[in-house]
């Protein structure tokens, strides 16, 4: 009799411990939200404010908020487009929303649009 309720002890607790492991496995970690707005949904995460302008060598000026993806702190900074047609809307004074990322050590839009 003692042997069957150590033997049912340990089950239960083995059990317990599985259960327990894959109900914290996203501890912490809140799912995504929906997106509630194509930017969003774009990917185009980070705020800023367009300084400058440079359609001749495809760069853009930007004083922006903290960038998460780069672990970037608020900054004004010079950003090369992935395509230069990202600036043709652009001028200094326009409130953006953009992506960015590093690629091949330089610091790059890959996306940007208006704030309205």
């Amino acid at each position: 009799m003692i042997l069957r309720l150590f033997m049912l002890a340990t089950a239960l607790s083995l059990s317990s411990a599985a259960l327990a492991q894959t109900s914290h496995a996203d501890h912490g970690t809140t799912p995504a939200p929906a997106a509630t707005n194509n930017a969003h949904a774009a990917g185009l995460t980070s705020e800023g404010e367009v300084r400058r302008v440079d359609k001749a060598l495809g760069k853009v000026t930007l004083r922006h908020g903290r960038i998460e993806n780069l672990d970037m702190a608020p900054m004004t900074m010079v950003f090369t487009a992935s395509d230069p047609a990202l600036l043709d809307k652009l001028k200094q004074g326009d409130k953006v929303r953009f992506s960015a990322e590093k690629r091949n050590g330089v610091y790059t839009v890959t996306g940007i649009e208006l704030v309205h």
